[in-house]
């Protein structure tokens, strides 16, 4: 296989990962904003950190109100983790290798570049917004189905998964990391304490699945084994780690890339994530972020970039 063709195949996959990720952060937040009181809940400031954006937000905007949030959020122009812009980098990334690419996946592409972009209104609206975003997480299930269904399981595969995997694992970090940072736990907060670990929950759509794998109520310590040491909740860090082990493994000149995720793993599994507050935790996410970025680059030069000349 052709490096541009599996660097391609593997950017579809983040950016497409990415819009859905972005899609299911503002609908949890929307919610989470409806079920507590004014002047309880953290508002849009916290999503712009996730996708680390402050400065780029900050140096175009006076503040943070919903409205110029979920403009940036959804269709900034200027933002390059946008749900508008991911959809138009993973649509012009599949034009290039339409030959390869299964027809039933670029129309589904096709398809949501459209609606993100037609009905952005809907998306900005109070009314719309859940029936928006709740179409384009379907859409990019549909995305991922439809290639796991019907594009040859091989080199082009491979890297398809992994670039979904990299990109869930960078965002699982990174919403512990801002949500777990922003709770508010006030004496005036307290009680709504449980409601903010569901939505950091939900956010990952974790919540029945946490249900049912720890089965005792939501608490901080419980989330953040969960969430970071499953072994089974596919979006969970280690869950995340494992299977880009097991689908790099096969390939050729792999030994460095392998040596990076075991390194992480074993750091990982002796990490007491239990005991980890906020300032250790932020400091913890922060270098799980740099060895995911590490694996990132190490499949790059190995797989897609070329040999100097």
């Amino acid at each position: 296989m052709l490096s541009r063709v599996g660097e391609t195949l593997y950017w579809v996959a983040r950016y497409v990962e990415r819009a859905e990720n972005v899609a299911r952060l503002i609908n949890v937040n929307n919610m989470l904003m409806l079920d507590l009181p004014k002047g309880v809940c953290t508002g849009w400031e916290p999503l712009i950190d996730i996708i680390g954006a402050r400065q780029a937000y900050e140096d175009k905007h006076a503040d943070y109100t919903e409205q110029k949030a979920l403009r940036y959020l959804l269709v900034g122009s200027d933002n390059g983790s946008s749900i508008l812009n991911s959809i138009i980098y993973a649509r012009e990334s599949a034009r290039t290798i339409r030959d390869v690419m299964p027809r039933d996946v670029w129309e589904e592409i096709n398809s949501l570049y459209y609606y993100v972009k037609d009905n952005q209104k809907e998306g900005l609206a109070k009314r719309g917004r859940f029936a928006y975003l709740k179409k384009i997480i379907e859409s990019a299930h549909q995305i991922f189905g439809a290639l796991d269904a019907t594009i040859n399981h091989d080199h082009g595969f491979t890297f398809i998964r992994f670039g979904s995997l990299i990109e869930r694992a960078d965002m699982t970090s990174r919403i512990l990391d801002i949500r777990s940072e922003t709770l508010i736990t006030s004496d005036e907060a307290k009680p709504y304490e449980n409601i903010q670990w569901i939505s950091l929950l939900r956010s990952l759509s974790a919540y029945q699945m946490y249900r049912q794998e720890m089965s005792v109520r939501v608490q901080r310590a419980d989330v953040l084994e969960f969430v970071m040491h499953s072994e089974v909740f596919p979006r969970s860090i280690l869950f995340c780690l494992i299977e880009l082990k097991t689908l790099i493994s096969p390939l050729p000149n792999s030994t460095e890339i392998i040596n990076l995720i075991d390194a992480a793993v074993k750091q990982l599994k002796a990490e007491d994530v239990r005991a980890l507050k906020n300032g250790h935790l932020h400091n913890y996410m922060d270098q799980i972020q740099i060895e995911l970025a590490g694996i990132h680059n190490a499949l790059a030069q190995t797989y897609f970039l070329k040999p100097p000349e």
